[in-house]
């Protein structure tokens, strides 16, 4: 009996052990930093609003990247990649080609924050959550705890980001499947497409809106067609609402007149009684609650499918792998 004892023992002394060595998967954490560098989301902080006072655009580029980078295999940097003789990374995504931009600033702060913390300890995947969450801040939104604790992607891959990032033309079945296929819901969907309250849009993503689509106020489109002919001025730019240097409701009372810019944006009203339809109106009257569910969904966007623990690495250049 005593010998079935001491086996046991070291039985369970060696699948403890083993354990032990297996790559952890720790879930994220708004206090991950806290201790090995409590200067690091400051340091962020400082840059963002330093970039944000020299270009208010650039706000919203930042939001951006950090939504461009969770939707296409999770929140793990790898929409921050160049191309390597390995792979063609998410740079030159259809949806991403001449538009996303903002990489000058991530290496700033990349920069600034390994300064901050004598060494690389920061992700550049929890970068771009930080300095979405920031930006969204500095131009009036709300200011929630962001979860850390992700690491960067080894590789990227542009045929992904294809495949699934949310082309400005989507109906709005396409655009709810999308998000659902993410893990997001309704509520999500619209409320996170109220980013659309700060930046500005290119031409080739509101072209045929404006020229084709029949739920589109007349004047509006008529003034949107002035910088944006039918052929040409791919790059010209427009506003997506009229404060679009500060992050408020008023994209959703836009969508309420037919003045969304982008054919996605005005799917998500349209008149008609939908659960979308009393979401719209619902932020469009109550800013409080469309500040308070916008920082609920941007965390939930930010658990997608990220890499902890032992996965992925912690880049020292957020433009390529170790």
């Amino acid at each position: 009996m005593a010998a079935l004892r001491s086996f046991l023992v070291i039985i369970c002394f060696v699948v403890v052990a083993a354990t032990s060595m297996m790559p952890t998967s720790a879930k994220l954490s708004s206090g991950f930093y806290n201790k090995v560098c409590p200067q690091a989301l400051p340091a962020i902080r400082k840059v963002v609003k330093r970039a944000i006072s020299q270009e208010p655009r650039i706000g919203a580029s930042l939001l951006r990247l950090h939504f461009h980078d969770c939707f296409v295999n999770g929140c793990d940097g790898s929409v921050l990649l160049d191309d390597t003789a390995n792979f063609t990374g998410e740079k030159t995504a259809f949806p991403n080609l001449n538009s996303i931009r903002g990489f000058n600033v991530i290496d700033d702060i990349k920069k600034a924050v390994d300064k901050a913390c004598y060494k690389s300890v920061v992700s550049c995947a929890d970068i771009l959550a930080v300095a979405a969450r920031d930006s969204v801040s500095i131009l009036g939104g709300p200011d929630y705890e962001v979860q850390l604790g992700r690491r960067d992607a080894r590789n990227a891959s542009v045929n992904d980001a294809n495949r699934n990032l949310p082309p400005p033309f989507f109906s709005f079945s396409q655009l709810l499947s999308n998000f659902q296929a993410h893990g997001l819901n309704l509520k999500d969907l619209v409320v996170l497409s109220a980013a659309h309250t700060i930046g500005l849009a290119r031409c080739t993503s509101f072209r045929a809106r404006i020229y084709n689509d029949t739920n589109i106020d007349p004047k509006f489109a008529a003034s949107a067609k002035y910088n944006c002919p039918t052929t040409g001025g791919d790059n010209n730019t427009r506003p997506l609402d009229s404060t679009t240097r500060h992050f408020d409701n008023v994209y959703f009372k836009a969508l309420l007149q037919q003045k969304g810019l982008l054919h996605s944006d005005q799917e998500l009203y349209k008149n008609n009684g939908t659960d979308s339809d009393k979401l719209v109106l619902k932020y469009s009257r109550n800013s409080e609650s469309f500040s308070k569910d916008f920082a609920n969904s941007m965390i939930n966007m930010g658990n997608i499918k990220p890499l902890t623990g032992n996965n992925g690495e912690v880049r020292l250049n957020c433009r390529k792998i170790n």
